[in-house]
């Protein structure tokens, strides 16, 4: 079996990491931490009013580290999926995530994708896009989407528990 997990820093991504770690069975199973490095999506405001001969420079630094940071943090979940008996190698590339995610999906051809999901609102979602819900759409294979609990879930789950007491 052949499963992709695609990262970014955030805490929906450990979430995917671990659930890879206990869920699948390390026994024939190729695993592949994927990162996607928005390089100009993450540039910092101050760049678009950068022009002369340090200008490229500059952008080619910042890029760099971006690409630097990105395979740290693949290396670190790579680690703990390797922790788990998995055979584990890491991809990094720069560009959009849908793309970039997508294209290494059709090269690799992995069998199922896994990433957190990050939980936006309709309308954050119909702003800036969902990673997910494009890998799910577009992607040949199944696709598994880790969600963590909302705080304000949890707090639901007690009042219910607390109410259910008193009955």
């Amino acid at each position: 079996m052949k499963i992709l997990l695609a990262i970014d820093d955030s805490k929906f991504s450990e979430a995917a990491t671990q659930m890879v770690a206990k869920q699948f069975r390390p026994d024939g199973t190729d695993v592949c931490v994927f990162h996607a490095v928005d390089s100009i999506g993450a540039l910092p405001m101050s760049f678009c009013f950068g022009e002369g001969p340090r200008y490229e420079k500059d952008i080619d630094s910042w890029r760099d580290k971006l690409l630097r940071e990105g395979e740290h943090l693949a290396a670190r979940a790579a680690e703990q999926i390797r922790a788990a008996g998995f055979t584990v190698g890491t991809k990094i590339a720069d560009g959009d995530p849908r793309h970039t995610i997508l294209d290494y999906a059709r090269e690799w051809q992995p069998d199922v994708i896994v990433m957190g999901s990050h939980g936006r609102g309709n309308l954050d979602r119909f702003l800036l896009g969902s990673v997910a819900e494009t890998i799910a759409r577009h992607t040949g294979c199944s696709v598994e989407i880790v969600r963590v609990p909302s705080p304000a879930a949890g707090r639901n789950v007690a009042k219910r528990e607390e109410t259910e007491e008193r009955r």
